[in-house]
């Protein structure tokens, strides 16, 4: 499965929001001492201020990279909040995303069915990847009926917009192990029963 790279607005901000200093459990976000007169001591430029203010309905484009920040450090169920929020509202690198945290069970269970649907969730709105990851879906039959001839087409559809590991596949007769890391080789294994 390949992933879309989420546009970085600057070294500085990722450094401030993945130091450990600043670095929260998202449990503790949205516990503040509000009255009549706002809320004390907000949270400023923190992941939590940022998860907090989508909660309540504001989001932004960093806040996909903060979920990339979260999913690489191993906060999934705050990552795949993030994704989904924004998935849900059409950010298509988002729906990648969450096609990943699906197919791997982070944050939640593995749910092959439900990384298609975001893959095809992603083709639909014109995502290059979103197309491949789909098509390779349909070719492994996983999450999906397998159906050699629309996983094909659909690859042919990833190339055509550009994406070089559908053309790789394709000059490589559809060798699926062509793109596929040894280390996921179990996850596509045909199962007998």
């Amino acid at each position: 499965m390949r992933m879309h790279l989420l546009a970085v607005p600057t070294i500085t901000l990722f450094t401030a929001l993945a130091s450990p200093g600043i670095a929260q459990s998202v449990r503790q976000c949205g516990q503040h001492t509000s009255d009549a007169h706002g809320t004390h001591n907000p949270e400023e430029l923190t992941i939590c201020s940022h998860i907090d203010r989508m909660r309540q309905g504001e989001t932004h484009p960093v806040l996909g990279f903060i979920g990339y920040i979260e999913a690489k450090a191993g906060n999934h169920d705050s990552a795949r909040e993030i994704f989904s929020t924004l998935a849900n509202q059409g950010n298509v690198p988002a729906m990648t995303w969450m096609a990943w945290m699906e197919d791997n069970g982070l944050g939640g269970p593995e749910d092959a069915a439900a990384a298609a649907q975001w893959d095809r969730r992603s083709m639909k709105a014109g995502s290059s990847i979103g197309a491949f990851n789909y098509g390779l879906d349909i070719l492994r039959g996983r999450g999906v009926t397998f159906d050699e001839e629309l996983g094909r087409k659909i690859i042919q559809r990833a190339a055509d917009l550009g994406d070089q590991s559908a053309q790789h596949l394709i000059d490589n007769d559809f060798d699926l192990d062509s793109v596929t890391p040894d280390a996921d080789e179990w996850k596509y294994e045909k199962k007998l029963y």
